[in-house]
């Protein structure tokens, strides 16, 4: 593939590596796994054992996100993943303590998920696959790929991958969510599960997706050239 026509999350990729950097830690690192999921473990376990008490188990899981934003504060650690992480756990517990029911703890992020399944979806109907449009703000790429229909198509189907990823945390959660106490147990696995290992599964799978669009791309181009100089 050429450099002039490399796909964007290819040329992302390898200034991340040149920089020491990787596709994990782009959006956190190891660390963000670990700050997105230990607080709802906290939460389960100290509701559990506490005999079902929801303020020492929302007090438990604000004080791990703290303890966690703290150390990433202490090591320095870019503040936006800090705030992002210590605001969404925050806002959680906010609801979950306004309405009484543990498994509210759960709702903002069903509510998040529901909305990018949606926006995803009117995306694709109206031939702006949303994926694509990501791609084109954070690498600078702009919006050239909604020119070629190859890569409209491979932006089209990627953007479905995540359209299938939101609509399946939700058929899966929602009703663990609805079984209220029930199903909190497992609405913390499958909210762990179902999080960034399946985050990162869409993010490979978008990736093949486009890098052959552009590898396609490319050799039509390079044929189409020489069939011109043939010409000549």
């Amino acid at each position: 593939m050429s450099a002039g026509r490399q796909d964007p999350l290819t040329r992302l990729g390898r200034e991340q590596a040149t920089q020491g950097a990787s596709p994990l830690k782009a959006v956190g690192g190891r660390d963000v796994v670990l700050d997105s999921g230990l607080p709802l473990v906290v939460f389960v376990t100290v509701y559990t054992a506490a005999g079902r008490a929801l303020a020492p188990a929302l007090w438990a899981a604000v004080g791990t996100g703290a303890v966690l934003a703290a150390l990433r504060l202490v090591r320095r650690e870019p503040i936006k993943n800090v705030v992002a992480g210590f605001l969404g756990l925050a806002i959680a517990a906010f609801f979950a303590s306004r309405t009484g029911r543990a498994e509210d703890i759960f709702l903002p992020g069903l509510v998040i998920n529901a909305a990018y399944a949606l926006a995803y979806l009117v995306s694709l109907l109206v031939r702006w696959p949303l994926l694509g449009v990501f791609v084109g703000l954070v690498t600078g790429a702009g919006m050239a790929w909604r020119r070629d229909p190859l890569l409209l198509r491979a932006f089209s189907l990627a953007s479905w991958f995540w359209v299938a990823l939101f609509v399946l945390r939700l058929v899966v959660q929602v009703p663990l969510y609805l079984a209220r106490e029930e199903g909190l147990v497992w609405l913390t696995v499958a909210r762990l599960a179902m999080g960034w290992p399946m985050f990162f599964l869409c993010i490979w799978l978008s990736w093949l997706v486009v890098r052959r669009a552009y590898a396609e791309r490319d050799r039509i181009d390079a044929a189409s050239s020489t069939a011109s100089q043939a010409g000549e």
